[in-house]
């Protein structure tokens, strides 16, 4: 009994030759198939050097791409080939050119020798599988594909649109059941040579030929028809990610194919001369007898395919940045922004730091630089204060910050004053905690000696700018923990608001505040406000505040005497 090799060759010949010797080196015979789209002098190099080995056969060459009827043709002349040389070929193994054997392959002959009558093939039922990618499950088998997926994709999205609207359905062949699966089997010689010399064959590929991907169906389909005991599953590893795509192995999956337990395993790279060398000519280095079993490692190709597609949260990657959605949080760690405060107390962002221990900073955004946390220039991940640099993406400047310094609570200044392209970003990040003191942007003007009519054409921008901000924080699609105050109510009782936002920054503070940040002079800032009301401008962001005398900072109560014994 012996087990026939036919191999499907399009590149990388070098490691096909090798790998046909390897067969042969078992007693196996190799038909090979070379792909049409290699240069002629190429394949006359190859078939040259093969030529001393009379169990190697090379047959007629076919134009093969993907998804198309070319691979069908081309395994039905190499199989066609093997089982008229080869008399005693009880099993036919179809591989391909980065196809590579795990284990002995006497320990193959085997293991099939075993097995005399059971044909392996992933043989499933559309309904049956999710795996099908790219929108075209049942339809492959009832639309025509008459264009190239690759070359033509225009004109293959048009026509399949164009069948879809006008109903049209193809008739299956009378008696068959399509099926799908892998296309790298092992069918017996009964099997195999039933479905080559099915009466109806020429009927059976004229349907086929207009199939999508009829590699992936045309043997799984016709093999229920003569198989006496199929086994569901392929003999040879191969793994896909989510978009469909093989997984190719390279030298440092040495340990993960060995624990496969599979005899053969795809794709492997060309140039992974430690994985060649190990499993061709290191006969030490083989793996023990035992059953394939493919899903010991599915696990780590699971793990690799939710690292791709979701990866840690806050951080970017080649392949989800430029999906919007894919960024699996958009930032890592939780931070706070405070607009308002900086500008109602003195020293504000000193009196924060010492009361949590987070690194709290100025304006991040503000137009002239970045204003760093003890006025640095360059921090943690070699973010400079450059505002120009900053500009150019200040989405990526956020993320990367909070990526660079996770671990340590990020506090920073936010306002009308800033640049605003941050804005849904920050209200739509569940790691923000924003606290908006509205109004409060009108201080500073107020502290300021300026041209009254510079300073109410200033406050009108900053005031639309202001407007905007909050209606995004109070819009539903927001995530961010968001606090607003207007200034005239957060000024008659700033003690609580203050505690509550120590609390949530985790702060070990006491029950009642001992120590308050010092809040500006406010007097004579309800006049300024009527003044611009006077001017005609409406400053309705900060609340109510009497013309007659501005509200007081609030005393920080004395602490009653004690008596100590």
């Amino acid at each position: 009994m012996s087990v026939g090799i036919v191999m499907l060759v399009h590149t990388a010949l070098h490691r096909a030759e090798q790998v046909a010797r390897h067969w042969r080196a078992a007693g196996c015979p190799v038909v090979i198939h070379v792909d049409q789209n290699v240069a002629r002098i190429t394949y006359q190099r190859f078939k040259t050097a093969l030529s001393d080995d009379p169990g190697i056969l090379l047959s007629p060459r076919h134009r093969c791409e993907w998804g198309t009827w070319g691979i069908v043709a081309a395994t039905q002349e190499a199989a066609e080939l093997m089982l008229e040389q080869f008399a005693d070929v009880r099993h036919v193994y179809l591989a391909s050119g980065s196809c590579l054997p795990l284990r002995p392959v006497q320990e193959l002959i085997d293991y099939l020798a075993a097995r005399p009558r059971t044909d392996f093939i992933e043989s499933v039922t559309t309904a049956d599988v999710p795996w099908t990618v790219g929108g075209l499950d049942a339809e492959r088998f009832t639309l025509r594909f008459p264009f190239s997926w690759k070359r033509q994709r225009a004109l293959f999205d048009k026509y399949v649109e164009i069948q879809r609207k006008i109903g049209f359905k193809r008739r299956i062949p009378a008696g068959l059941v399509p099926h799908m699966g892998s296309q790298w089997w092992c069918l017996t010689r009964q099997t195999l040579s039933a479905i080559l010399e099915d009466p109806a064959r020429a009927s059976y590929e004229r349907y086929f030929r207009r199939v999508w991907i009829p590699d992936e169906s045309y043997f799984q389909t016709l093999a229920r028809h003569y198989a006496t005991k199929i086994e569901s599953r392929s003999l040879t590893l191969s793994k896909f990610d989510f978009q469909g795509k093989p997984h190719i192995f390279y030298d440092d999956h040495l340990q993960l194919l060995r624990r496969s337990d599979c005899f053969v395993a795809r794709k492997i790279w060309p140039r992974a001369n430690r994985l060649y060398q190990a499993f061709l000519t290191d006969s030490d280095g083989a793996m023990k007898r035992a059953e394939p079993n493919p899903g010991k490692i599915d696990r780590i190709f699971a793990k690799a395919v939710d690292r791709r597609t979701r990866g840690r949260p806050g951080l970017y990657m080649q392949s989800r940045f430029p999906n919007p959605g894919w960024e699996n949080g958009l930032t890592a760690t939780p931070y706070s922004v405070f607009q308002g405060f900086a500008e109602l107390f003195e020293n504000f962002e000193t009196w924060l730091a010492r009361a949590t221990g987070a690194r709290v900073h100025g304006h991040l955004f503000a137009p002239e630089r970045v204003e760093f946390s003890g006025g640095q220039k360059v921090i943690n991940g070699t973010l400079c204060d450059s505002a120009l640099k900053r500009d150019y993406d200040p989405v990526a400047f956020l993320t990367s910050l909070i990526w660079n310094t996770r671990g340590e609570r990020q506090c920073f200044q936010f306002g009308p004053r800033d640049t605003q392209k941050i804005n849904w970003t920050i209200a739509r990040d569940p790691n923000a905690q924003v606290s908006v003191i509205s109004g409060a942007w009108a201080v500073p003007l107020f502290r300021s000696n300026s041209n009254f009519t510079d300073l109410r054409k200033e406050a009108a921008r900053l005031q639309r700018i202001e407007s905007k901000h909050l209606e995004i924080l109070r819009s539903t699609q927001v995530k961010a923990r968001v606090r607003i105050w207007n200034m005239a109510e957060f000024i008659e009782a700033p003690m609580e608001p203050l505690q509550a936002i120590l609390s949530e920054l985790g702060a070990a503070a006491p029950r009642h505040l001992a120590e308050a940040p010092k809040m500006v002079d406010l007097a004579g800032f309800g006049q300024f406000l009527q003044n611009l009301k006077n001017q005609g401008m409406h400053p309705y962001l900060m609340g109510d505040f009497p013309v007659e005398q501005g509200p007081t900072p609030p005393s920080i109560p004395t602490r009653k005497p004690y008596l100590v014994r």
